[in-house]
């Protein structure tokens, strides 16, 4: 009687030794990725991340100039399901007081003022993805003139929640794109400086100790001071990230610099010097990709650096000014002890920028041990 034997354990051990042999180098770095699980979870927040800012307008409960003068710095306000009233998701309305002597306002939650809150709500008008006219929220009171404040309001009398959604959109992006514009300077004048060597290595490198030898925090503030004050709030948004990326680059052109020289003598570069291959191509097809999961890792941890300096910029009156919104113009309010003391969830943006910078750190690291996954 013939038996059909399956696969035995000896066999399906070499079989899975075999597995990373044959795979790709991206399913070797993301199996070793997978295993860093607090670069995992901080790949899902930077993926929220990028969420909310291709999606501002829809996530945040109101437009980024609504304001409503009756309620300034109110406290945040707590989703319920349940009240004397019955059951369905709400919150508690406001009932104020005016102190007679400071005439400071102090609100408390009012349980018999019952503000029905609603998902998919209608509101403000709105053009999503910039083109799209649509007027619905993720979410929001069911009547538009209700105070539905969950992160509480800032001292203008705006919704905080919304405007730490359109801030994350604008500081975020300074980061991304301010880092883009950095790595493609360090990686096209690092890969010629350390591919060609001569006078074009030494040229690039007294550039690069010249703009490392300044301190970063007053050459940051000095390009910004000579930019004009009423200057329209997107120009400067594209020129302080402009400035941002032209003090970046040097880190990495000098990292770029060092793996080619280190590669341009190995047998590869000297095939396809051979094969007639053209400068640009042994550079930017051959050399660069040998060390492509580097780039990633430092790409990603240099983002936090961008994302810092804009917020410490604009915190200092330097950067993006009102109307553009960006956590450091929000920490602009916090900085005031009087404000802060009575109104300690103007902090919220600065936990913002604590948690998204601790997460491109941890997706930094996990890329960093994930390049190379032949060693775990």
């Amino acid at each position: 009687m013939d038996v059909k034997a399956g696969p035995s354990k000896t066999t399906e051990g070499i079989e899975e030794t075999a597995r990373p042999a044959t795979a790709s180098q991206s399913r070797l770095v993301w199996w070793a990725f997978k295993k860093h699980r607090l670069a995992l979870v901080s790949a899902w927040i930077l993926a929220g991340m990028m969420l909310v800012i291709v999606l501002c307008e829809f996530v945040a409960p109101f437009g980024s100039r609504h304001r409503d003068a009756e309620y300034t710095t109110a406290p945040p306000q707590v989703l319920k399901l349940w009240s004397d009233s019955g059951f369905g998701l709400h919150v508690d309305g406001y009932t104020s007081e005016q102190d007679p002597r400071s005439l400071r306002i102090t609100y408390e939650a009012n349980p018999e003022d019952r503000v029905d809150v609603g998902f998919f709500v209608k509101g403000e008008e709105y053009e999503l993805f910039g083109f799209i006219p649509w007027d619905r929220h993720l979410i929001g009171p069911t009547d538009p003139d209700d105070p539905m404040y969950l992160w509480g309001t800032t001292t203008d009398g705006q919704d905080l929640l919304s405007q730490v959604v359109y801030a994350t959109r604008v500081s975020a992006s300074v980061g991304i794109i301010g880092v883009l514009l950095a790595f493609i300077l360090g990686i096209v004048l690092g890969a010629i400086s350390g591919y060609f060597g001569g006078w074009a290595d030494n040229a690039i490198q007294r550039v690069i100790e010249l703009i490392m030898s300044v301190p970063a925090i007053p050459l940051w503030l000095g390009f910004a001071a000579a930019l004009p004050a009423d200057m329209n709030p997107v120009t400067r948004y594209f020129i302080i990230t402009t400035i941002l990326a032209l003090v970046a680059w040097t880190g990495l052109a000098r990292e770029v610099r060092g793996r080619f020289l280190s590669l341009r003598r190995e047998e590869f570069v000297t095939s396809a010097r051979l094969d007639g291959s053209s400068h640009g191509r042994i550079m930017f097809r051959h050399m660069l990709p040998s060390f492509s999961s580097h780039i990633i890792a430092a790409l990603s941890l240099s983002i936090p650096g961008m994302i810092l300096a804009e917020t410490a910029l604009s915190w200092l009156g330097m950067g993006l000014r009102p109307p553009a919104v960006s956590w450091g113009v929000q920490l602009q309010d916090a900085s005031k002890w009087s404000v802060l003391s009575g109104a300690p969830w103007l902090l919220i943006p600065g936990l913002c920028v604590v948690l998204v910078v601790l997460a491109f750190n941890f997706v930094g690291d996990g890329l960093r041990d994930a390049a190379d996954p032949y060693k775990h």
